[in-house]
Formats: C-alpha cells, structure tokens, sequence
C-alpha cells in the first residue's frame, strides 16, 4: 500500500493567479516528495479554471528535474485530444528525463467543452480511446510502429527516444466505464477509480463493481489486479480547517459537474461560475462521507475503507479550489510523517495472518 498526492491545479477565482495556481502545485510536489510520498498526479483540462494543467507530461518533465525519488504520473492524459505520433514520442521523452519514473494514466475525457474546441466529436471518444490503447504498447515497445484504424492512422514509424522503464511505463486505466476497465483488466494495466465525495455505502459498492469487472475477464481483483483510489481526506483538530478543505472539495465537484452535464456557466468565458446544485452534499454529509477530523478519526476511517476495498495505492487530493498552500504543505507533512506510517502498519500487521495461512 503506498499513496500519493493528486494535483488538480485549480483556479477559484482571480483572487488566484495562474502563475500562483502552478507554484502551488510544483511546491507541494517537492514537499510530498520529502514527506514520503510514493507518487504525485497531475490532471489534464482545457480552457477553463477547472484545471490548469493542460499538459500533464510538460510537467512531469518539469517536475523530473526538481525531484529525484517520487514516481510521476499522468491523471490522466485525454488520449482523443492527442496524435498517436506525438504522444508516442512525448512518453518516451518523459520517462527518460524522469529516468524511468512515469506513470502513464490514460482516459477517453468527458468535458465536452474541452473536446469541441480541439475539433473532437465527444461522441467518438471511446473509440478513438480503445484504438489508442492498441497503438501505444506496439509503439512503445516496436521498433516500428503502423496502425490504419477508424480514426488513427499512423505511416510507419519509430520512436527515437525510446522508454527506460522495459517493457514501457505502467499503465493505469480511468474510467467508470465497467467495458473500459474489463479492457485494462485483460490487458494487465492498473485501474484508478474513485468514490468521489460519497462514504462507505459507495466504496462498498465500489468494491462489488470492480469485483464484478475482474470475474467477467477472467481475473481475481485482489490477485491479478492493482488498482488505485482517488480520495478526499485531510486530518486537523481546527474544524475550520476541515470546512475549508471540504468547501474546496464541494466547489470542485460543482464545477465538474456543470461542465460533465453542459450547464456551466462563466460571465467571460473562461472562469466557471459555482452554482449550487440540488445534488449538493451538505457539509455535515461530507463530514460523515470523507475521512476528515483528528488525525486518529483520519486513521480510523481510511483503514475502515481500505478493509473494504482494498485498493493497492491512495491518490489523495491535495490541490483543491483556493485552499491555503501553507495550511495543506503543513498537512502534506503530516500525512507523511505521522498517519501513512500508522495505516502502512496496520494494514501491514492485518495482511501477515492472511499471507502466512495462504502458505
């Protein structure tokens, strides 16, 4: 079990710079680093304040020369939005400079506003997604690589610089799609799902989900497949603190949401209004769902999850709306030093019965 930070590089407002939304994310990539952290994500969006990272492999290839151990990966790269050819080469390029520290998330996107003004029909990106996921291994790991599909075609070709990690990065696959995760499952790729602001009744149901992904493709999710959980989670006695950070969390599921169901809104045409939804969660609801309070409550309540699910790594969001950078730097560190220690123990401590009676 290991766990990194998920940066999503948000803009809430002009309040924040975007000069100011970028430092914050490549400081608490460094910090993470010296805090313990196994590996830092970064999203990619378009156009709006949503995100500001709209090349997650320009920064892992920025962030590979200020960190030397933490593992970088894409969260995910939208593979319809790219050329086979140059994100063939892109890859590559970035393991090399990151010496064999990438990890390569892939997803087919859903803001349609983002697929519209890069000329992509929404409508074709499953398709164009599934005929990427058969170029990248050949072109990863071919010397020459050619594809004539539906919507891809590549002249034969060779990527010059070629991956360290051999055969190629590991791949991890995004989707609440369950034919999209049954094809990473074949494949031998790593899942990342989420549970988005929901408590234990959706990581249960979760859990039944991709129980249900693994038996129809022939595998047992615990033995044949890693997988990974994106969580929302931040330890503090100070509950403004905890307000705070779930204030941040709500506003980023309503901007998703309004862009995900084309109801967004924005005065300018580039900074998203926060409309309150009738699908809110109250903040008592998100209090109740997510693993906030002290730091033994936090403890508690992600071993209760992990029990349950079971994943193999915990991306935690640490980079939400305008939330104080020295406030969540601060909490970056404690996490590292003080609640992965204790979960790392204890689910460590709770596998040995079950390893020792499996010999």
């Amino acid at each position: 079990m290991d766990f990194g930070v998920f940066i999503l590089a948000q803009q809430r407002g002009y309040h924040q710079s975007p000069e100011q939304v970028i430092q914050n994310s490549i400081e608490q990539t460094v910090v993470a680093e010296q805090a313990g952290f196994s590996n830092a994500w970064y999203a990619e969006h378009h156009f709006n304040n949503y995100s500001l990272s709209p090349s997650p492999l320009m920064m892992i290839a920025h962030m590979a020369a200020k960190t030397t151990r933490i593992r970088l990966g894409t969260g995910v790269c939208i593979l319809p939005l790219y050329h086979p050819a140059r994100f063939l080469a892109e890859v590559g390029f970035v393991d090399t400079v990151s010496n064999g520290r990438l990890e390569l998330g892939v997803g087919s996107g859903y803001q349609e506003f983002e697929f519209e003004r890069f000329g992509v029909k929404l409508e074709d990106a499953s398709a164009v997604y599934n005929e990427f996921l058969d170029i990248i291994p050949k072109g990863l790991t071919q010397k020459i690589v050619e594809y004539n599909g539906k919507f891809l075609q590549l002249l034969p070709s060779s990527v010059a610089v070629r991956s360290v990690q051999k055969p190629m990065p590991p791949i991890w696959v995004t989707s609440g799609n369950p034919v999209a995760l049954g094809r990473g499952v074949r494949e031998g790729y790593n899942l990342f799902v989420t549970a988005l602001l929901n408590g234990t009744q959706a990581v249960t149901e979760l859990r039944g989900r991709l129980e249900k992904v693994a038996e129809d493709n022939g595998a047992d999710l615990d033995r044949d497949v890693k997988f990974g959980f994106l969580r929302c989670a931040y330890a503090s006695d100070n509950q403004s603190e905890i307000d705070s950070y779930l204030d941040c969390a709500r506003f980023q599921r309503r901007i998703s949401e309004s862009l995900k169901f084309r109801r967004a809104q924005s005065d300018d045409g580039y900074m998203v209004k926060e409309v309150p939804s009738p699908t809110d969660p109250s903040m008592e609801q998100l209090r109740q769902n997510l693993p906030v309070g002290s730091v033994n409550q936090v403890i508690d309540k992600m071993l209760e999850e992990i029990s349950i699910l079971k994943p193999k790594h915990i991306a935690l969001q640490t980079q939400l709306g305008d939330f104080d950078q020295k406030t969540m730097l601060k909490q970056i560190e404690l996490w590292g030093s003080t609640i992965i220690p204790a979960i790392q123990k204890e689910v460590n401590r709770q596998q040995q019965p079950a390893a020792a009676a499996a010999a």
